[in-house]
């Protein structure tokens, strides 16, 4: 949460805190939702954008204004602090590293109306408390602070971000700072070329790559991400109960089953957005809400929305079965094999393949495509061949499907095209009767 000029947010976010020290749960648990096919050819968020993806396959299962870059205000942090869990990763960083608090961080901490946790400068904080006060609290000050650890100024930190955006092939993104504030409250600390009304952007989608970057890379993550309170500055003269802005976690008002992450984000431009995370039946997956609608007379709403998103995406779509290991493709038995003692060798999938269908949509109607090896000419083997020789790879599509995977046709549900017997090399005397009887069969 980045912006808390709402009464609501103080009224609620001061009840959820006394709630919890108190060890009172607040009303918990939203119901799943199964979805008939006539449901599910209405389906709508009520958001400028939503996206949803499964994680382990990266198949898109919901996408809704997914690609139109727009304000995602604190989600911004996940992209830093994807960087500051990667600094770690690499040995630049520990986790008990202090760092030191600069006063444009300080002045920002106690900022009015913004999410954050005082920073004192003479205060020793490690990497790792800021860390988990970005994450918990969506402190604003404490992730530019971490910015500055790293690359000496925020603006620099940002040029860091844009290339880490790049790798990942998100080439759409305006990064104007590390924690997703407008640039309004950043003074003179601007990123060069940048205004002081400026903030970043993102599309759904792109939100995503992220997430699913971030969970790869550091699944350890969640711990911190499901944290639903925990104590700032323990030990000092200003300690301060943080309290998590995802209301989907246990305990909370639109607590959900599974849910474990990820980050709330909130500005004027932005909206109310949210990156989510749940698992069911060992399905993980992802969900994005940008722009919420509705937002300021029910600040639930995004979770809500959200809830809506899990529900469609885990009832929805299924992965079914189509082809089992040793199955022949109906339109392509066999290939032809040159010089061999038989002219053509029987083909087969290697491995079973299922293809991710929609529950309007029917399983049968899947097609196939097969990219031979480079070793293969015009789609002819050489013998001799063994049994179990790979001649290229089959992918499986459901035509009625549209929104593909996240990492285009690397991640099309393939399996390996082999064959599934020997063929010897004839002898040098029917090679020869071959060649003659095609030269007549070709001259005639």
């Amino acid at each position: 949460m980045q912006k808390l000029s709402k009464i609501w947010y103080s009224l609620i976010a001061g009840l959820a805190t006394l709630f919890f020290i108190a060890g009172i749960p607040m009303i918990s648990h939203a119901e799943e939702t199964t979805f008939t096919a006539e449901e599910i050819k209405n389906f709508s968020i009520d958001a400028k954008a939503a996206f949803s993806v499964d994680f382990d396959t990266g198949k898109i299962l919901y996408d809704q204004e997914g690609e139109t870059p727009m304000g995602i205000a604190s989600v911004t942090k996940i992209i830093s602090l994807y960087l500051v869990a990667e600094q770690v990763k690499e040995g630049k960083l520990t986790w008990e590293d202090p760092v030191e608090i600069s006063q444009y961080a300080a002045d920002l901490s106690v900022t009015p109306d913004l999410s954050n946790v005082p920073l004192h400068r003479d205060v020793q904080y490690t990497v790792k408390d800021l860390y988990e006060a970005s994450y918990i609290q969506s402190a604003n000050a404490a992730v530019v602070a971490l910015a500055e650890k790293i690359a000496g100024s925020e603006p620099a930190f940002v040029d860091q971000m844009k290339d880490k955006l790049t790798e990942w092939g998100i080439t759409d993104a305006k990064i104007v700072n590390a924690s997703g504030l407008n640039n309004t409250y950043l003074g003179e600390n601007l990123y060069p070329g940048s205004t002081s009304t400026d903030e970043n952007e993102l599309s759904a989608k792109d939100v995503a790559i992220v997430a699913r970057h971030l969970l790869q890379d550091f699944p350890e993550v969640l711990e911190v991400t499901s944290t639903v309170t925990k104590t700032f500055g323990e030990g000092s003269y200003s300690p301060v109960e943080m309290v998590n802005w995802n209301w989907m976690l246990p305990g909370f008002i639109n607590a959900k089953d599974g849910v474990d992450g990820l980050k709330t984000g909130t500005t004027d431009l932005a909206g109310a957005c949210f990156v989510g995370t749940a698992v069911r039946d060992g399905q993980r997956i992802i969900t994005v809400v940008l722009n919420v609608n509705g937002h300021a007379e029910n600040p639930s709403v995004r979770f809500t929305e959200t809830g809506k998103l899990m529900d469609y995406s885990f009832d929805a779509w299924e992965q079914v079965p189509i082809l089992s290991a040793g199955d022949q493709l109906a339109d392509t038995k066999t290939v032809a094999v040159k010089n061999g003692k038989e002219l053509t060798v029987p083909i087969a999938v290697k491995n079973d393949l299922s293809v991710w269908v929609r529950k309007d949509m029917d399983p049968k109607d899947f097609t196939t495509t097969i990219d031979y090896n480079k070793t293969m000419n015009e789609e002819t083997v050489s013998a001799p061949v063994a049994k179990g020789t790979d001649l290229g790879k089959v992918t499986a599509t459901i035509p009625a499907d549209t929104l593909g995977y996240m990492d285009g046709s690397k991640e099309v549900p393939t399996t390996e095209l082999i064959t599934t017997k020997a063929v010897e090399k004839a002898n040098i005397f029917v090679i020869g009767w071959r060649s003659v009887a095609n030269f007549f069969t070709n001259l005639f």
